[in-house]
């Protein structure tokens, strides 16, 4: 190994000791809707008010977050546990399916599924894009605050596991 070469497995132990919130990114595709789970959330300004994710570059949701202009960010709930899980499987289907039965609405702003019960949820609109290695910051103005519910804990997740 040479200076500046970092054994994958070895970042990854060491990142997965950071604990992250959980997020679910929904986004409307035409007829469909498609969603991730995801830890890569951050505010990134107040004046304007923005946020980044940060998405596979190879994913198909990163394809479609090129080329739609505004999606839903839902802060989940500790007790969504299952629904993280949902959004995070390997060759999931449409996003409506899988939150048939879960509470949720279409964002006025966004037009993208905003998942109810969680901690927050918000409506974006794309502002720019960063490559970053192997992903894309997609960083967004928020349009829309859908709501806030401070007393319902967030799901996080820490050591490979949601807590």
């Amino acid at each position: 190994m040479t200076g500046g070469e970092v054994p994958a497995d070895e970042l990854v132990d060491a990142l997965a000791t950071f604990a992250t919130g959980v997020v679910v990114v929904t986004v409307r595709d035409g007829r469909d809707d498609i969603g991730t789970t995801l830890t890569a959330f951050s505010s990134v300004s107040l004046d304007p008010p923005m946020v980044l994710v940060g998405i596979d570059g190879t994913s198909y949701l990163s394809e479609v977050l090129d080329r739609a202009e505004r999606w839903a960010v839902t802060v989940l709930a500790a007790d969504q546990r299952a629904l993280a899980g949902r959004f995070a499987a390997a060759g999931r289907p449409s996003a409506r399916l899988l939150i048939a039965g879960e509470p949720h609405h279409r964002g006025p702003r966004s037009g993208a599924l905003v998942i109810e019960g969680g901690a927050a949820a918000l409506e974006c609109e794309a502002r720019q894009q960063v490559t970053a290695g192997d992903h894309v910051l997609f960083i967004a103005e928020v349009l829309a605050v859908d709501y806030v519910d401070a007393e319902r804990p967030p799901l996080i997740r820490v050591n490979r596991r949601y807590r």
